[in-house]
C-alpha cells in the first residue's frame, strides 16, 4: 500500500491525448484503494493547470501531446512549487525525447506496453520520492541516446564536481542502474551507508532524484552505453 504522509490515497493525475489510455488508467486505479484520480488532462497546458488545482502527487505524463507537449510541461510542473512528482509514459522505442523529459525533472518512464499492475506500482514508487531507475532501464536508456543523435535541444552539461573519490565510485554504480542493496555488495559497505552516499550525491550535485544522477554520472563520462 502506498499513501502519503497524512495517510490518504496518492492522487494521480492523467495527462495523455488519447482517451482509451486515459480511461485503462482511471479503471484500474478506481479499483486500487491507495491511489485515487485526481484530473485528467489532455495536452501539457491542462496538465499544468490541473496540478495546481487538484494537489495531484503524481503525474503520468505523455510525451507527444498537442499544444504544450510533455516534455515542457514536465519541466512547468517540476520547477513549480506544488512539490508534483512526474512519471513519463511513452513509447520508448520511438520516442526520441525520453532523455530530454528526464532532464526537464521527469522521476522516471513507463513504456506503454508495459502492464498495468507493473505502471501503478511505478507510480507508487516516484510517489514514495524514489525514482524508477531499473538496471535494465538504465541500460537501455544510455545505449538509446548515445546510439542515435537527439532531435530534443540538449540541457547543459554537467560535471561530477566536488566529491569524494568514493562518492565518485557510487555514482559510477548508480549510473550503471545498480540499486543500494547492490552498491552494498559492490564496495563491501553496509546498505545505509550506500544510501547515506546517495543522499550526498544528490546534495552536491543539486540533483533532484537518482534519474538526474544516471544522467550526472553519463554525461561526466563515469558510464557508457557498453
Amino acid at each position: 500500500m502506498s499513501q502519503t504522509t497524512d495517510g490518504r490515497p496518492v492522487r494521480v493525475l492523467l495527462a495523455d491525448d488519447q482517451p482509451l489510455v486515459r480511461a485503462a488508467l482511471r479503471m484500474v486505479i478506481t479499483d486500487t484503494p491507495d491511489l485515487v484520480v485526481a484530473g485528467e488532462a489532455a495536452n501539457g497546458a491542462e496538465a499544468v493547470r490541473l496540478v495546481g488545482e487538484t494537489g495531484a502527487d503524481v503525474v503520468v505524463m505523455d510525451l507527444r501531446m498537442p499544444g504544450t507537449d510533455g516534455i515542457e510541461a514536465t519541466r512547468i510542473i517540476t520547477e513549480g512549487p506544488t512539490g508534483a512528482h512526474v512519471v513519463v509514459l511513452t513509447t520508448f522505442d520511438d520516442d526520441d525525447h525520453v532523455y530530454a523529459a528526464l532532464h526537464a525533472g521527469a522521476s522516471g518512464f513507463l513504456v506503454k506496453d508495459m502492464a498495468l499492475d507493473d505502471i501503478l506500482a511505478a507510480v507508487r514508487v516516484v510517489a514514495s520520492g524514489d525514482a524508477l531507475i531499473a538496471p535494465s532501464v538504465t541500460r537501455r536508456l544510455i545505449k538509446e541516446f548515445t546510439d542515435r543523435p537527439r532531435t530534443a535541444p540538449a540541457a547543459p552539461r554537467r560535471r561530477a564536481e566536488g566529491i569524494t573519490d568514493r562518492e565518485r565510485e557510487v555514482l559510477t554504480l548508480v549510473g550503471r542502474g545498480l540499486s543500494n542493496t547492490e552498491i552494498a555488495g559492490a564496495l563491501h559497505i553496509s546498505i545505509a551507508t550506500a544510501k547515506t552516499y546517495v543522499t550526498r550525491l544528490l546534495s552536491k550535485l543539486n540533483a533532484r532524484d537518482r534519474v538526474q544522477l544516471v544522467i550526472i554520472a553519463y554525461e561526466a563520462g563515469l558510464v557508457s552505453a557498453a
